[in-house]
């Protein structure tokens, strides 16, 4: 206690920027202290993970289909965003037909409608379009990679066309930010180049959201109002201050000392104290996996699947959620048993350190000839939980089967923009799987990203290189399935065939906790990577 006291102590010296915030006192100002060592981009395509879509994609800027986030007792679904309805051609299952919003305004004052959508897709996948802007592709082709072009129809309906029949193309563009053509095409004509121009509009970006940003001071802070002109349920709250704080310690002094009123994230170990001071602890099942993501390379002992499964038998994930208060959900695969996606694997997960043994001396690795393993990973980040300490317990946890674990540590954004590279790139610097937590509500961030051949870099995130023809066959079959029980039918085919064979660690589930204030009232915990920041108020 006296030494979390002096790191607590240490953190508040530390925090100058943060000491100078805003007290607070008009009603109607929540300030949230990210996990991000920075500000999400507000181009329209957010970076950061999906933290950059919690807390300025969704806030800003909305998207054809979106997440319903309105319920803690139920999973999200997706429902009607700046589309109000959709259909695949059913003369041409590459070609899906979106009826637009009506009446909706960006925060510029420019209307929403079908030359806003063709625009925006052009934006990340037209390498000559006059806007084109190659940072935002990597965060959002990466999501979508069936989707080839736009197509307006009317001025309200718009037709999407992809490469291959792709029944969860809805599901994906929940990750496709409408940005206001007029506002962009204001900041080029006075500016030197397209680069420039996207510079200009994320310092004073547009969109249809339920915020517009009023302040913008990049590695510090960005203030978001009320936008009063939205086209849904206006947000309660008045005002939204986004500071990064990527140093869990650090946010949990913040929170105690009034300089924010809710924390991404907290610290295990400190959740005693902050229920002591009154603070309120919220978390919920999401689908959510922190893994260990296997490189498929010749010269990676990970190829070997008896090596994968007795990694995945050897973890004491028990223990884990012990050091983390409880904070986790034991994995036995992407999904949890009894959802529609499970399947009947054969493969048990488990902790079952004497089969470790024995598949690793099957594999050939003994006493005498131990196995090692170097593990990229990141200290902070959007959904990494606490990646020191799980990383440092599961290092120690391995020696006991013999298993020596190496870390690269780096910064959480440049993991993430190496997870589109691969690991045979010059940046995986040898690592034999990388510690990137992921989303897990629709089937292509669950399954098909990773176990597609097709998805290997640059196109999405099959980091490990993993080719298998049985499995691109699973997914094809998925992806052509449009009636939902043949879909799901599919995919629990598809997660039995990876759970056995091993195609991740899976270490732990995320409960999502966050620490807030007592004052905040309205706030809903989804099931969900997201929240609606439209609900909570300060009282």
């Amino acid at each position: 206690m006296r030494l979390r006291r002096f790191l607590l102590t240490a953190c508040l010296a530390a925090l100058p920027a943060l000491a100078t915030a805003p007290a607070a006192q008009a009603q109607g100002t929540i300030r949230i202290g990210m996990t991000a060592a920075d500000i999400p981009l507000t181009n329209g395509q957010p970076d950061q993970g999906f933290e950059g879509n919690r807390f300025t994609g969704i806030p800003l800027f909305d998207s054809l289909t979106m997440w319903d986030l309105s319920s803690a007792d139920r999973p999200s679904t997706v429902i009607p965003g700046l589309a109000t309805e959709w259909r695949v051609d059913p003369n041409d299952r590459t070609r899906w037909i979106f009826t637009l919003r009506r009446g909706v305004r960006f925060h510029d004052g420019s209307e929403f409608n079908a030359d806003a959508v063709v625009w925006n897709v052009r934006k990340v996948l037209d390498r000559e379009a006059p806007h084109f802007d190659p940072r935002q592709v990597g965060v959002t082709a990466t999501r979508m990679p069936t989707l080839r072009r736009a197509e307006k129809i009317d001025d309200y309906t718009v037709a999407l066309f992809t490469s291959e029949p792709d029944s969860l193309l809805p599901i994906n563009l929940t990750n496709l930010f409408m940005a206001s053509p007029a506002q962009w095409d204001r900041h080029r004509a006075a500016s030197p180049n397209a680069e420039a121009a996207w510079g200009a509009f994320a310092r004073e970006p547009s969109g249809t959201g339920p915020f517009r940003v009023t302040r913008f001071v990049p590695r510090e802070r960005l203030e978001m109002a009320r936008f009063d002109g939205y086209w849904g349920e206006k947000a309660r709250a008045e005002r939204i201050v986004l500071l990064p704080i990527p140093e869990a310690n650090a946010r949990t002094a913040a929170l105690l000392s009034n300089q924010v009123d809710w924390i991404e994230a907290p610290s295990p170990d400190a959740i005693p104290q902050l229920r002591s001071r009154g603070m309120t602890i919220t978390s919920n099942a999401q689908p959510h996996v922190w893994p260990w993501q296997p490189c498929f390379a010749e010269n990676s002992p990970l190829r070997d699947v008896r090596v994968r499964r007795a990694i995945n038998l050897a973890i004491d994930r028990e223990g884990l959620r012990t050091l983390l208060g409880g904070m986790m959900a034991v994995p036995v695969g992407t999904v949890p048993r009894g959802h529609p996606w499970f399947g009947n694997p054969s493969f048990n997960i488990r902790t079952d350190k004497a089969e470790a043994r024995r598949l690793l001396a099957e594999a050939g690795y003994t006493p005498q000839r131990p196995l090692t393993l170097r593990v990229q990973i990141s200290a902070s980040g959007s959904g990494q939980m606490q990646p020191l300490s799980m990383n440092e317990f599961l290092q120690q946890d391995l020696k006991e089967v013999g298993v020596n674990v190496e870390f690269d540590v780096i910064e959480w954004n440049a993991l993430f923009t190496n997870w589109r590279n691969g690991c045979q790139h010059a940046s995986a610097r040898g690592a034999h799987a990388t510690n990137v937590s992921f989303a897990a509500m629709d089937p292509f961030f669950a399954m098909v990203r990773f176990w597609d051949s097709k998805m290997a870099p640059p196109v999405s995130n099959n980091w490990g290189h993993f080719n298998d023809p049985r499995f691109d066959a699973m997914i094809a079959e998925a992806r052509n399935a449009f009636d939902p029980a043949e879909r799901d039918a599919a995919l629990a085919r598809l997660h039995a065939a990876g759970v056995d064979e091993a195609l991740f660690i899976w270490i732990a589930h995320d409960v999502a906790p966050r620490a807030m204030s007592p004052r905040i009232r309205g706030y809903v915990q989804p099931q969900s990577w997201f929240v609606d920041l439209r609900l909570p108020y300060i009282q």
